[in-house]
């Protein structure tokens, strides 16, 4: 049998800027996630990216999972399992830093 896989693009062409974070995803159908995160431009150095989960898409706790968010034009991935209803992504950058940002979810049932 198959799995069910869907791709979604959930942030793309947008500026972010320190505290700032993707829109909800409901994914709750989804056993894993593999988030990338491409740096279409980076101006004022490099921060950490956040994955939160949330149980209703408005309270949101930090899963665990972070990483360095990526250079201009480069992409940067992270993995995630059990992760219940509702996923985002929130940055944290240095005072000044703003990132151009492509955040797409690979998700597989």
């Amino acid at each position: 049998m198959l799995r069910q896989n869907q791709t979604a693009v959930v942030a793309r062409n947008e500026w972010w800027t320190d505290g700032d974070a993707s829109e909800p995803y409901e994914a709750g159908w989804a056993s894993e996630a593999m988030v990338f995160l491409r740096a279409l431009s980076a101006e004022g150095g490099t921060g950490r990216a956040v994955l939160q989960i949330s149980p209703d898409g408005m309270r949101w706790i930090d899963e665990g999972t972070a990483f360095e968010t990526p250079a201009s034009g480069q992409v940067t991935f992270a993995r995630l399992r059990e992760f219940g209803q509702w996923l985002r992504v929130r940055v944290e950058l240095p005072a000044g830093a703003r990132l151009k940002v492509l955040l797409t979810y690979n998700l597989k049932a």
